[in-house]
Protein backbone atom coordinates (compact mmCIF):
# COMPACT_ATOMS: atom_id res chain seq x y z
CA UNK A 1 0.00 0.00 0.00
CA UNK A 2 2.82 2.41 0.84
CA UNK A 3 4.65 1.55 -2.37
CA UNK A 4 1.55 2.22 -4.45
CA UNK A 5 1.00 5.59 -2.74
CA UNK A 6 4.61 6.57 -3.44
CA UNK A 7 4.37 5.95 -7.20
CA UNK A 8 4.61 9.16 -9.18
CA UNK A 9 2.48 8.04 -12.10
CA UNK A 10 -0.13 6.08 -10.18
CA UNK A 11 -3.71 5.90 -11.28
CA UNK A 12 -6.18 7.03 -8.60
CA UNK A 13 -8.83 4.56 -9.74
CA UNK A 14 -6.47 1.61 -9.27
CA UNK A 15 -5.32 2.69 -5.82
CA UNK A 16 -8.73 1.78 -4.41
CA UNK A 17 -8.21 -1.82 -5.52
CA UNK A 18 -4.66 -1.97 -4.17
CA UNK A 19 -5.43 -0.72 -0.66
CA UNK A 20 -5.89 -3.40 1.94
CA UNK A 21 -8.96 -3.76 4.09
CA UNK A 22 -8.23 -2.88 7.69
CA UNK A 23 -9.62 -5.11 10.44
CA UNK A 24 -9.20 -4.36 14.13
CA UNK A 25 -9.70 -7.23 16.53
CA UNK A 26 -10.73 -6.23 20.03
CA UNK A 27 -10.29 -8.34 23.14
CA UNK A 28 -13.46 -7.61 25.17
CA UNK A 29 -11.84 -8.82 28.40
CA UNK A 30 -9.01 -6.28 28.16
CA UNK A 31 -9.15 -3.80 31.05
CA UNK A 32 -8.85 -0.78 28.71
CA UNK A 33 -11.70 -1.98 26.50
CA UNK A 34 -13.89 -2.80 29.51
CA UNK A 35 -13.32 0.66 31.03
CA UNK A 36 -14.01 2.38 27.71
CA UNK A 37 -17.19 0.32 27.31
CA UNK A 38 -18.44 1.34 30.77
CA UNK A 39 -17.71 5.02 30.13
CA UNK A 40 -19.33 4.91 26.69
CA UNK A 41 -22.45 3.24 28.10
CA UNK A 42 -22.67 5.84 30.87
CA UNK A 43 -22.44 8.86 28.55
CA UNK A 44 -22.80 8.41 24.79
CA UNK A 45 -21.85 12.02 24.02
CA UNK A 46 -18.60 12.17 26.04
CA UNK A 47 -15.98 13.65 23.73
CA UNK A 48 -13.08 12.29 25.79
CA UNK A 49 -14.26 8.70 25.39
CA UNK A 50 -14.67 9.20 21.65
CA UNK A 51 -11.16 10.66 21.45
CA UNK A 52 -9.77 7.70 23.39
CA UNK A 53 -11.48 5.21 21.10
CA UNK A 54 -10.25 6.95 17.95
CA UNK A 55 -6.78 7.25 19.48
CA UNK A 56 -6.77 3.51 20.16
CA UNK A 57 -7.75 2.83 16.55
CA UNK A 58 -5.18 5.24 15.10
CA UNK A 59 -2.35 3.88 17.22
CA UNK A 60 -3.26 0.34 16.17
CA UNK A 61 -3.01 1.50 12.54
CA UNK A 62 0.42 2.98 13.15
CA UNK A 63 1.75 -0.07 14.99
CA UNK A 64 0.47 -2.31 12.20
CA UNK A 65 2.45 -0.35 9.61
CA UNK A 66 -0.39 1.58 8.00
CA UNK A 67 -0.36 5.33 7.47
CA UNK A 68 -2.97 7.70 8.84
CA UNK A 69 -5.35 9.47 6.49
CA UNK A 70 -5.51 12.56 8.72
CA UNK A 71 -2.41 12.93 10.89
CA UNK A 72 -3.45 16.44 12.00
CA UNK A 73 -6.61 15.04 13.58
CA UNK A 74 -4.54 12.38 15.33
CA UNK A 75 -2.16 14.97 16.76
CA UNK A 76 -5.00 17.24 17.92
CA UNK A 77 -6.53 14.27 19.79
CA UNK A 78 -3.21 13.61 21.49
CA UNK A 79 -2.88 17.27 22.45
CA UNK A 80 -6.40 17.33 23.93
CA UNK A 81 -5.74 14.19 25.96
CA UNK A 82 -2.38 15.48 27.20
CA UNK A 83 -4.10 18.68 28.31
CA UNK A 84 -6.73 16.58 30.06
CA UNK A 85 -4.08 14.47 31.77
CA UNK A 86 -2.24 17.56 32.95
CA UNK A 87 -5.49 19.26 34.05
CA UNK A 88 -4.96 22.20 31.69
CA UNK A 89 -8.11 24.09 30.78
CA UNK A 90 -8.88 24.41 27.10
CA UNK A 91 -9.79 28.10 27.41
CA UNK A 92 -7.48 29.95 25.03
CA UNK A 93 -9.36 33.21 25.54
CA UNK A 94 -8.06 33.57 29.09
CA UNK A 95 -4.45 33.27 27.90
CA UNK A 96 -4.93 36.24 25.56
CA UNK A 97 -6.36 38.33 28.40
CA UNK A 98 -3.39 37.45 30.62
CA UNK A 99 -0.97 38.66 27.94
CA UNK A 100 -2.69 42.05 27.76
CA UNK A 101 -2.42 42.54 31.53
CA UNK A 102 1.36 42.08 31.56
CA UNK A 103 3.54 45.19 31.94
CA UNK A 104 5.90 46.11 29.10
CA UNK A 105 9.33 44.50 29.11
CA UNK A 106 12.26 46.46 30.51
CA UNK A 107 14.54 47.90 27.87
CA UNK A 108 11.83 47.57 25.23
CA UNK A 109 12.21 51.22 24.23
CA UNK A 110 13.22 51.67 20.62
CA UNK A 111 14.60 55.20 21.36
CA UNK A 112 17.89 53.95 22.85
CA UNK A 113 19.56 53.63 19.46
CA UNK A 114 21.66 50.60 20.43
CA UNK A 115 20.68 47.33 21.99
CA UNK A 116 22.13 45.82 25.16
CA UNK A 117 24.26 43.45 23.07
CA UNK A 118 25.82 46.34 21.15
CA UNK A 119 26.73 48.15 24.37
CA UNK A 120 28.61 45.08 25.63
CA UNK A 121 30.83 44.99 22.53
Amino acid sequence: ERIMKAQALRDASQSAYMSSKKTMEINPTNSIIAALREKADADQSDKTVKDLIWLLYDTSLLTSGFSLDEPATFSSRIHRLVKLGLSIDDDDDEDDDDMEDLPPLEGDDDDEGESAMESVD
